[in-house]
């Protein structure tokens, strides 16, 4: 990574020339303020160098409040504090909020090298840190998605088209992991290190979907205060995956074929056509084909978007995948929730393998969470074993332990939500199941809104 482009803050104009003079003639391109409200100003405009030289005290805003605006903007950008001798306390509070290194004035100018030298090998150490973690989940996103017979045909084809920009419709029921799919599509292609955007089309409304995808200007609607780019915009040069797209209206259709024919469109409420370079991957568990019959879906939208089509088998036809998953799963939770659980229970392992698996990978995951996070296999076994909602007293049978203990106090009204959160997640869990998937005959089934029934969800974590 090229890193030679160093910010100086100082308000002391002879000490910004002589400390541009100094960097320039180490091999350094240098971007002088003289205070951190011009600063901030053009960080927040896209300014992005490689390092900031700060000075502490300044007039205006101070150094220690410049490096808290900083760290909201950019929060890993290397930052070395100028001080006095005096300004001990002062050094010890920089390094709280986040400076990288300080030097005291006077230094020579080996200090400065110095200085400079080891703050950027410690930042290309934690960007290689990252990469590797990086690396690491997505090697173990591969290694259970993609492990059976059926899914390393399906890789072959990514590996085909991953190269290319051609539009792929990634089809199969809910859970079975239509969006890792289409993610390891985009972590493959050329366009790996731009944005992947995902859009859930059955998450909004109708008529906030367009907006959301295309943005709008300022009035285009009542409480349109300011224009906001849309989704294709902040794909730019990325990717932008459609998840349930046969939700869209046709309406929207109409647009979004307008964007895959032309490359552009204009904002809701705008006049001027905006040119986008993204390439688009849908998804959905609808037959599209059907739809375009009954023309519920635009026949020409959906040829136009199934030029590569990739059906994702459900995990019933791929079983021997379900222990990898248990592992990868139980391995991932465990991390997340600090529990020691190491592998699971036979009894549970046999019970998965005999399961067919309505809610797919999805299903799978959510619960191998809840007997990580609650340790007690009777309540997936009975749930498995019978296909209906389990009985209260066992639904509720919370493992509770560690909660109370010797000098502290507990919450009775937080313990009772935690016990309606788990009660409702099982419940929705289980009509989820008896809807395969169908989030509004769901809703309808619970008689709750479409939209309160998404917040369950996440709320819930299911």
């Amino acid at each position: 990574m090229s890193r030679n482009h160093l910010a100086v803050i100082d308000d002391d104009k002879s000490f910004r020339s002589y400390l541009t003079t100094l960097l320039e003639a180490i091999g350094y391109r240098v971007t002088c303020f003289a205070s951190g409200e011009e600063a901030i100003a053009a960080l927040e405009n896209g300014l992005a160098p490689s390092m900031i030289i700060l000075d502490i005290i300044m007039e205006g805003m101070s150094g220690i409040e410049v490096l808290k605006k900083v760290r909201e903007i950019q929060e890993d950008l290397p930052i070395i504090m100028l001080t006095g001798v005096d300004q001990t306390q002062t050094i010890v509070e920089a390094m709280r909020f986040g400076a990288s290194d300080y030097l005291v004035k006077p230094f020579e100018t080996e200090e400065l090298e110095i200085a400079i030298r080891n703050v950027f090998e410690k930042a290309d150490l934690v960007d290689e840190i990252k990469r590797l973690r990086t690396l690491l989940h997505k090697e173990e996103q591969e290694t259970g998605v993609f492990h059976s017979a059926k899914m390393m045909e399906i890789l072959e084809v990514v590996r085909q088209v991953a190269e290319t920009d051609v539009t792929v419709l990634v089809h199969g029921e809910s859970g079975v992991g239509k969006e890792v799919v289409a993610r390891r599509i985009h972590q493959m292609s050329p366009r790996a290190e731009a944005p992947f955007v995902k859009v859930n089309c059955a998450a909004l409304p109708h008529e906030l979907l367009e907006s959301e995808l295309f943005g709008y200007e300022k009035g285009a609607f009542t409480g349109a205060t300011k224009s906001k780019p849309g989704k294709f915009e902040l794909a730019q040069r990325g990717t932008i995956f459609l998840d349930e797209i046969g939700e869209m209206s046709l309406a929207t259709q109409a647009k979004l074929l307008q964007v895959l024919q032309d490359g552009e469109f204009a904002r809701l409420g705008g006049q001027q056509n905006i040119r986008v370079h993204v390439r688009v991957l849908v998804a959905t568990n609808k037959d599209l084909e059907a739809m375009a019959a009954q023309q519920t879906f635009r026949e020409d939208l959906y040829y136009r978007l199934n030029v590569i089509s990739l059906h994702i088998p459900p995990l019933r036809e791929r079983k021997e995948e379900i222990a990898i998953f248990a592992d990868l799963f139980t391995r991932r939770f465990s991390r997340q929730f600090n529990k020691k659980v190491s592998r699971l229970p036979d009894a549970l392992m046999d019970a998965f393998l005999r399961h067919d698996w309505p809610g797919n990978v999805r299903e799978l995951e959510n619960m191998i969470k809840r007997y990580v996070v609650l340790r007690d296999e009777k309540i997936i076994l009975n749930e498995l074993a019978d296909g209906s909602s389990l009985p209260v007293e066992q639904d509720l049978d919370l493992d509770l332990t560690g909660l109370v203990e010797e000098g502290k106090t507990i919450s009775l009204k937080a313990i009772d939500k935690k016990v309606a959160q788990f009660a409702e997640g099982v419940l929705i869990s289980r009509v989820l199941q008896h809807t395969k998937g169908n989030k509004r005959k769901a809703a309808e089934i619970l008689q709750i809104s479409y939209k309160a029934l998404l917040y369950k969800i996440k709320e819930c974590q299911l």
